[in-house]
């Protein structure tokens, strides 16, 4: 390995690197959709990729079947999307016909590893942006892929550097499948719960559905001490009070990523100023979105936007926690009782108010609450790996691939 770097049109690299043309180590094959008439989902033919579905962390199970393929990608070719967005990147997990959104992007033997071709795309992928055109949407031509250039180290080398990066993704897979796992054990737990809870062998039907016996029903007004609509004031990226918005409800909970603040007097502030188990509510959103909820666990001083509606349990009878469980499980209900207008959905605090909740024993709920508390904590610890292991894999391809890093091989 030769120590030290030189300077290129494309960057400073390692001095036994090599700046190549793209098109002299992959062969570029353009995507063409074929004639409609060839669509089938029945499985006929090869599997039909055609756009930004194909570009999920997750590779979706074809939907669509091309009996008469034009252009077909191989088993590990590159996809790259080449009509907007251009510069998205994944790995073809089997032999499909691509449409003309898609170009497959195929390593030449000897020359470049397909995996290394990967993570340098991954990394590198969004400077096609910069040689696409067009006014109605950006596209790029399969000449200025081929005159794309490019570092390559040795084939060893590539063979390295794509060896420890595909290690940290299936640290990241695994993770991946432990909170997939660990979040159908909470709708499971849920779904057991929220409508049998703990130990009951007597039941009676409802206006809401079977449950225990020793539960009662009640109107969610009933067990609230508060249901208030939040502040409708401006806002600004610096200020005296941070202000919660629906984009800080996330996975059932108040986080404290904060990028909007407000400055209101101390009355005002006293009236919206937020305490530990408040819960809030998004009232007016897309209908996939309204009525997302979380509970509020932070220290310091907020106070929440107009979007939002904040419940506030009678803490004698109604558990914060178990309200907020309750009201994600209950996610589909809330929704018909929104009103719909273009691109938008809303439900009033009147009608929140008149939303029947099952009532179990104060103790019980609780205990409820604790069993999915500790599922919620097992499902952030992983989500915590993840984002760390992602930042990881961040760092070393913007090591590895450019050689910033240096592996040994």
């Amino acid at each position: 390995m030769v120590k030290g770097y030189k300077n290129t049109p494309i960057g400073r690299i390692p001095a036994d690197w090599e700046v190549v043309r793209f098109g002299d180590v992959a062969q570029i094959i353009m995507g063409q959709a074929p004639p409609s008439s060839t669509y089938n989902k029945e499985g006929n033919g090869l599997p039909f990729l055609q756009g930004k579905a194909e570009f999920k962390e997750i590779y979706p199970s074809p939907s669509i079947y091309c009996s008469k393929p034009i252009k077909i990608a191989e088993t590990n070719d590159i996809l790259l999307s080449v009509r907007a967005p251009v510069g998205d990147v994944n790995i073809t997990p089997f032999r499909c016909c691509i449409g003309r959104g898609l170009a497959a992007v195929r390593a030449k033997k000897g020359k470049l590893y397909y995996l290394f071709l990967f993570y340098y795309l991954k990394l590198n992928g969004k400077k096609f942006e910069n040689l696409s055109s067009g006014s109605t949407f950006k596209a790029i031509k399969k000449e200025d892929i081929e005159n794309f250039f490019i570092s390559l180290p040795s084939l060893p080398e590539q063979k390295k550097i794509a060896e420890i990066l595909s290690t940290v993704d299936k640290a990241i897979q695994k993770v991946d499948e432990a909170i997939v796992k660990a979040e159908r054990l909470k709708k499971g737990l849920m779904q057991e719960l929220l409508t049998k809870g703990i130990g009951h062998k007597e039941f009676k039907d409802t206006e809401i559905g079977r449950i225990p016996k020793e539960w009662e029903v009640v109107r969610l007004g009933k067990v609230l001490e508060i249901c208030q609509y939040g502040l409708s004031v401006p806002l600004k990226e610096k200020g005296k009070y941070p202000i919660i918005r629906m984009d800080e409800i996330v996975n059932g909970y108040v986080i404290p990523h904060i990028t909007k603040y407000t400055d209101i007097d101390e009355e005002t502030f006293r009236k919206f100023r937020l305490e530990k188990g408040d819960v809030l509510f998004n009232r007016t959103n897309s209908y996939e979105l309204v009525g997302r909820t979380g509970i509020f666990l932070l220290d310091g001083d907020y106070v929440f936007a107009s979007y939002l509606i904040r419940l506030r349990p009678k803490h004698d009878v109604l558990h914060s926690h178990f309200l907020t469980f309750y009201l994600i499980f209950s996610q589909d209900k809330l929704r018909q009782l929104a009103t719909k207008a273009v691109h938008q959905a809303n439900i009033n605090a009147t009608n929140l108010k008149n939303f029947k909740i099952p009532l179990p024993p104060l103790p019980e709920q609780q205990k409820i609450a604790e069993i999915l508390s500790a599922v919620d904590k097992k499902l952030e610890l992983e989500r915590k790996r993840k984002e760390k292991l992602e930042r990881i894999k961040k760092g070393l391809m913007n090591d590895l691939l450019t050689g910033r890093r240096r592996v040994k091989t």
